[in-house]
């Protein structure tokens, strides 16, 4: 039963905690995020047309997905693939596939986490297999409120499997309308009168109480890849990408069941109430101390919580399962809190 609810769990950890959002960057661009260690970050990319059959009767279905797969190796450095089965780069090279991998690390050379302001800059050395081509991509955004302005210079040593090197440059714009929804659009192409442009736009929506970030999708590029941004083809595209964050320290009590945890805070204040957090919510919605006292919050969950204070006053990291935290309340007065990975889980202290 713990482990059902610990994987049911993972559908409601909060972005707060490591998970790539949509609402900063656009459909054509990668953007500059990098997973922390213990993420696993897998994105869905599907996008189709529709094409009449070769005998005349009825239509087919053109899909194009792209697989992404990435975690984190060090705090500012990231590996990872691209997997795209309707890729074009391999046709200067004869190639009787369409599959293309490839191969990358992404290194945030500067800024912050994805989300704060300013500017961000990450480089991105890759490999696409199908091409049997050494990629790189320059990439860097400007996030000031609710925009983000983005920007992308790229190099392909055999762009589209052919002899030559190419470089290829892209920009786009990320509009944050709410906490929950966002408009984006971007443009890109190799250095070439020869070559069609590439483009999208995109509905970014973040699920409630989620880490996970959905896109409504047009474009006309088929492989999500650092070429196949590069370049688009003669189909308008439509389709939908899916983010899934997976948090590996989630799955640690499955294999490390008993034992204790430290206990954070300040743990020499003289307690006044004891809050086990249990059931995916704190059973004791309300508890009352004295000035002075302090409460404790033990998580028996097999997974990790937070209390976070409503009015911004300092609560505690991710309190580890079988964990503990302690809170000392020096004035009177009410303090709501909430759990940040799982917003629904509330409580109030009163301190009279």
């Amino acid at each position: 039963m713990r482990i059902v609810t610990a994987f049911a769990a993972l559908t409601v950890v909060a972005s707060a905690l490591g998970a790539q959002s949509l609402l900063y960057r656009s459909p054509n661009l990668a953007g500059t995020w990098v997973p922390e260690p213990d993420v696993v970050q897998f994105n869905f990319l599907h996008r189709f047309y529709v094409t009449p059959s070769t005998a005349g009767s009825g239509h087919f279905v053109i899909n194009s997905p792209t697989f992404t797969l990435s975690t984190g190796v060090t705090h500012r450095i990231a590996i990872g693939t691209w997997f795209a089965t309707k890729s074009i780069v391999g046709v200067g090279r004869g190639a009787t596939s369409t599959d293309e991998t490839e191969l990358f690390a992404r290194w945030r050379a500067f800024g912050g986490a994805e989300g704060t302001e300013g500017l961000h800059v990450t480089v991105t050395p890759a490999y696409s297999m199908l091409a049997k081509s050494a990629d790189g991509e320059l990439a860097a955004d400007y996030t000031i409120g609710a925009l983000t302005l983005e920007g992308a210079a790229r190099y392909a040593s055999k762009a589209l499997g052919q002899s030559k090197g190419r470089a290829a440059f892209a920009g786009g714009a990320v509009a944050r309308l709410s906490r929950y929804f966002a408009l984006s659009a971007d443009i890109g192409s190799f250095v070439s009168p020869t070559v069609r442009a590439a483009w999208s736009a995109g509905i970014q929506v973040l699920i409630p109480n989620s880490p996970h970030t959905f896109a409504f999708e047009v474009s006309n590029v088929t492989a999500s890849t650092i070429q196949g941004n590069s370049i688009g083809s003669s189909q308008r595209l439509y389709g939908f990408e899916f983010t899934i964050p997976i948090h590996l320290r989630r799955f640690a009590p499955w294999f490390h069941k008993g034992g204790s945890s430290a206990v954070t805070g300040d743990v020499a204040a003289p307690l006044g109430a004891t809050v086990s957090i249990g059931a995916m919510k704190f059973p004791t919605d309300t508890v009352v101390v004295s000035v002075g006292q302090a409460v404790r919050w033990n998580n028996t969950d097999p997974l990790g919580h937070t209390v976070t204070f409503d009015n911004g006053e300092p609560g505690s990291a991710l309190i580890d399962p079988n964990g503990s935290y302690v809170r000392r309340f020096d004035h009177a007065g009410t303090f709501s809190y909430h759990c940040t990975p799982h917003p629904f889980m509330k409580g109030v202290v009163v301190v009279k």
